[in-house]
């Protein structure tokens, strides 16, 4: 028999940990299916991705996803529930605003939009950028965020911005209707009702890696 894979019961929050811990299984089965691999237990995933057999089959159950003994997780079954649970199969609208080399880098990945985050507009006030198209995403005034948020159907704001505009500018989305902020910004954005808001600093990581190195000399 195959796997159990049932619906996660969303009234019952999964930790934060083990959320963040399922791109990496995402990662291994994806690689696992594309070389054709049928079944895979958690086992040789931990072996992978070192994370313990154990907490994978319980990150797993919180899913409602239970291996079968001796023949372990359906590859192709599991990445499928992997990535629905995770949203990467669903199109996610997103403005991005601050269209300098960070912002006009993740406008360029395409990658992103195999996870789902698709940047549909950039704003910026650089008047020489307004106008102008990258990878044909269309580079607009932030005058004109509020309208073409409602007309595109964006939830997501990017933020790439100083830090001095990074209050501000997340002000201004939320007034026009985003739902949830990406912030590569240093500065820790104030939270808001119904807002979500992930903070992703490259500054603090280089700090830690930085103070790893000196900490090993």
């Amino acid at each position: 028999m195959m796997e159990q894979i049932g619906m996660t019961d969303r009234k019952n929050p999964i930790p934060e940990p083990t959320v963040r811990r399922i791109p990496w299984y995402l990662s291994c089965v994806s690689y696992l299916s594309s070389r054709n691999v049928e079944f895979v237990s958690s086992t040789a995933i931990s072996r992978e991705i070192n994370v313990d057999a154990s907490q994978i089959a319980k990150d797993l159950s919180y899913l409602g996803i239970k291996g079968k003994t001796r023949i372990g997780y359906e590859v192709k079954s599991l990445e499928k529930k992997l990535r629905d649970f995770l949203g990467f199969n669903r199109r996610h609208p997103a403005l991005l605003v601050g269209v300098g080399s960070l912002g006009g880098a993740l406008i360029a990945d395409s990658g992103l939009q195999r996870y789902g985050l698709d940047i549909v507009a950039g704003f910026d006030v650089k008047p020489e950028i307004i106008g102008k198209t990258i990878s044909g995403v269309p580079i607009s005034h932030i005058s004109a965020l509020s309208s073409l948020r409602e007309s595109l159907k964006a939830e997501i704001g990017v933020l790439t911005v100083p830090s001095e505009e990074a209050q501000s500018v997340a002000n201004q989305l939320i007034r026009a209707g985003i739902k949830a902020l990406w912030n590569f910004t240093p500065i820790r954005l104030r939270p808001h009702e119904g807002v979500v808001i992930q903070n992703t600093s490259i500054y603090a990581d280089l700090a830690v890696m930085y103070n790893s190195i000196d900490g090993k000399s």
